[in-house]
């Protein structure tokens, strides 16, 4: 069942009092959680210099890191402040005005773009209709036509592939892309790449006197710490950061400095400054937290993404216990554990972001490396169950906006890419399964079927084709095929869970028949219509043995053999099925609940496929006044009820009737979805074949011109709709 829609590019039209309407004109909006500005920022006009003036409406720049530096430094010179310049300018076109409407996005993975678009599309007014895949294209065309001004930044760009048909482009927008790579992905559209490295040594002496206002004797020797740091961001922000909170002088530190980098030295290889600064940071944190509570909690941040973990993760009940278990017992509480998450920000070696709920953690991904590369193999497997559970335990089983779950998505990807068969050690840990999950809610239908597929060959691997947590991978994988449109290779792993659930549980379990409805849904998807029946048949007859015949499972699966006889050419039968399962829900659900409604209208359908055009116009006026009733004249299903009686009278030749219901349909689907909603196309289409019935040639052609072009835009190509309009636009334009 759908949700209502709102076109996104349209004032707001709002239901007030009594159901009177007004119109709200279109509001700035701000999606996605941008950073804050760093203590001491500076706007780097010598490093970075003209930024400003190339982010001009129509333009994308490209934030890459600058690979001049020796090869063994690269990794630490990730950090080169590209993410604090994009903030900067976010900020500044947002307080001037330059944009009203700001989109940050994280984009470390295809999962994290998707969500992002569609978080911002929610933003905008619209429902997310259709799959995050769908939602994303749909937000992307619309940024090139809309005419509000505004900016898309791409934080974090790790694979070009990840903006495949994502790129965001238009007259009145700026893109800002930062990524620590060659501007990936790039290569097909004009951007202007900006190399980002160190400071100049003025930059960085503006940055460090900014940063120590409240002692200023702190500041000796500052200019020949800069020398010693090689003016590095990242050493620059853990070095002044310590500073600043120990008390000490730049010439003090300085000492410091020498000492650590001439033991590393001796240890073998040339450190970086950053490769310094920060062994001496986390000593300062271990001084500020003596009880080993920052060590500890600073060991389950380097596992997850640092771009931004929710700060319950580190106060969490998991967290506490692990802190008490490894001996910090007296930090071992919520309070404890945010004094040393402070005691860590003190010693620059995370940053607390509080402008949001929940607080954000955020760790420079050099520092989280570092903090990896010094891990005792048995601290890494307790602190990954730990990271693992409290990440579980913070995170909700049910979201209403389920793409908001994607920092806690990145921060299992991450923590799966660290721990790797750790988290096996009892089998799958809940949290895999529970990350999959909130891919398949948030319908991020490619990301859930890469994850699925990679969690089941894990489980094979590790586990046993026959255990219980493969079967659950199984069983998952066969559900996300299914919704990604890949019947085809669903039906065999639906096939084989069903094999298992048969053998563990019996053939009458409901859980096994549960599974054969899916496999007789997943035939019918994938055109097996007949294999489907049979699957479907025996469902029925199971669940009508075990739960009864009036339990409302054996009635759903009675409505899915009921689809599966009509897919089959099986019409009588499926005739016989929906009038029976139509009974039962008026008796047990009621005439006007949603089920009911539901199974009215696929007996609508039915009736019409028979020819019995009188029967369906009757059915499909009753599930229109019932939608209308219940749900109101502007929810979709209620649309969609209008647009099915419009093409049974087209079939009964009433043509005034169709046109006037199919023109509602189009209008009302226009207005509440969008012009380049796939419902309001596939219903254009229909109004299309209607003029075309009456004479109307021109309107018939003229509007499916539109509608195809719509369609290759939104929908791409290949898509059946998009197929489906350009061969009907052939036929009665003749090309």
């Amino acid at each position: 069942m759908h949700h209502s829609e709102r076109a996104i590019d349209r004032p707001v039209r709002e239901t007030g009092p009594a159901g009177s309407r007004g119109v709200r004109q279109a509001s700035p909006v701000r999606s996605g959680a941008v950073p804050p500005l760093a203590d001491g920022f500076i706007t780097r006009s010598e490093t970075a210099p003209g930024l400003g003036a190339a982010l001009v409406p129509g333009a994308a720049v490209v934030l890459a890191n600058d690979h001049v530096a020796a090869e063994g430094m690269r990794d630490w010179l990730r950090s080169s402040g590209k993410t604090q310049l994009a903030v900067y300018l976010a900020e500044s076109l947002w307080q001037s005005r330059g944009v009203d409407l700001l989109v940050w996005v994280v984009a470390t993975s295809r999962a994290s773009v998707l969500s992002g678009y569609a978080e911002a599309a929610a933003a905008m007014g619209a429902d997310l209709v259709g799959d995050a895949e769908a939602v994303a294209a749909r937000f992307v065309s619309w940024l090139g036509e809309t005419n509000r001004n505004w900016l898309v930044v791409l934080d974090d760009l790790s694979e070009g592939a990840d903006l495949d048909g994502l790129w965001p482009q238009g007259p009145t927008g700026r893109v800002l892309i930062t990524t620590i790579n060659s501007a990936p992905g790039t290569e097909e559209h004009r951007t202007l790449i900006l190399p980002v490295g160190v400071f100049s040594p003025r930059e960085a002496l503006n940055y460090v006197m900014g940063r120590l206002t409240v002692n200023r004797d702190q500041r000796l020797g500052a200019i020949d710490l800069l020398e010693d740091l090689g003016c590095e961001p990242l050493a620059l922000a853990q070095a002044s950061t310590m500073i600043a909170s120990s008390g000490v002088s730049c010439r003090d530190y300085r000492d410091h400095f020498a000492r650590r980098r001439e033991q590393l030295a001796e240890a073998g290889g040339k450190p970086s400054a950053a490769e310094v600064t920060w062994t001496l940071s986390a000593e300062h944190a271990q001084r500020l937290s003596p009880g080993g509570a920052a060590q500890l909690l600073l060991a389950i941040g380097a596992l997850l993404d640092g771009n931004g973990i929710p700060g319950g993760v580190f106060t969490s009940s998991a967290a506490c216990e692990y802190l008490a278990r490894e001996g910090a017992e007296s930090s071992a509480d919520p309070k404890g554990a945010r004094d040393a998450l402070l005691c860590l920000e003190r010693a620059g070696l995370l940053t607390i972001d509080s402008s949001g709920t929940p607080p954000m953690i955020r760790l420079s991904p050099v520092v989280q490396a570092a903090v990896r590369s010094t891990f005792p193999g048995d601290m890494l497997d307790r602190a990954s169950r730990a990271a693992a559970d409290a990440l579980l335990e913070v995170w909700p089983e049910d979201s209403p906006q389920p793409w908001s779950a994607q920092s806690l998505r990145s921060c299992a990807s991450s923590l799966q890419q660290a721990a790797g068969d750790r988290l096996w050690i009892s089998g799958c840990h809940p949290v895999l399964v529970r990350a999959g999950r909130s891919l398949d809610g948030a319908r991020l239908t490619r990301p859930a079927v890469a994850y699925w597929k990679e969690l089941a060959a894990v489980s094979d691997r590790l586990l046993g084709p026959g255990n219980p947590d493969a079967r659950v991978a199984g069983i998952q994988l066969a559900g996300a095929l299914l919704a990604a449109g890949q019947a085809a290779e669903a039906v065999p792993w639906f096939q084989w869970v069903l094999d298992g659930r048969a053998r563990a549980f019996g053939p009458d379990h409901p859980s096994t028949a549960a599974v054969r409805v899916s496999l007789g849904r997943a035939f019918v998807a994938a055109g097996q219509p007949r294999e489907a029946v049979t699957i479907l048949e025996q469902a029925v007859a199971d669940y009508e043995r075990v739960r009864g015949a009036g339990h409302l499972d054996t009635i759903g699966a009675q409505d899915e053999l009921a689809a599966a006889c009509l897919a089959a050419g099986q019409i009588a039968d499926a005739t016989r099925l929906y009038r029976r399962t139509l009974s039962d829900r008026e008796r047990i659900q009621g005439p006007q609940h949603p089920d009911t409604m539901t199974t009215r209208q696929q007996l609508a359908g039915t009736y019409l496929a028979d020819g019995r055009v009188k029967d369906a116009i009757a059915q499909y006026k009753r599930v229109q006044a019932d939608r209308e009733r219940v749900l109101g004249h502007d929810h979709p299903d209620t649309i969609a009820a209008c647009g099915d009686l419009g093409s049974a009278y087209h079939s009964a030749g009433r043509m005034a009737s169709a046109l006037r219901l199919h023109e509602q349909a189009c209008a009302d689907s226009e207005r509440v979805l969008g012009a380049d909603h796939p419902d309001t196309l596939a219903r254009r289409a229909s109004l299309a074949h209607a003029y075309y019935k009456v004479g109307r040639l021109t309107d018939a052609t003229t509007l499916l011109r539109d509608t195809v072009a719509r369609c290759e835009q939104v929908l791409g190509p290949r898509d059946p709709l998009t197929k489906a309009a350009r061969e009907s636009l052939t036929n009665i334009a003749g090309r």
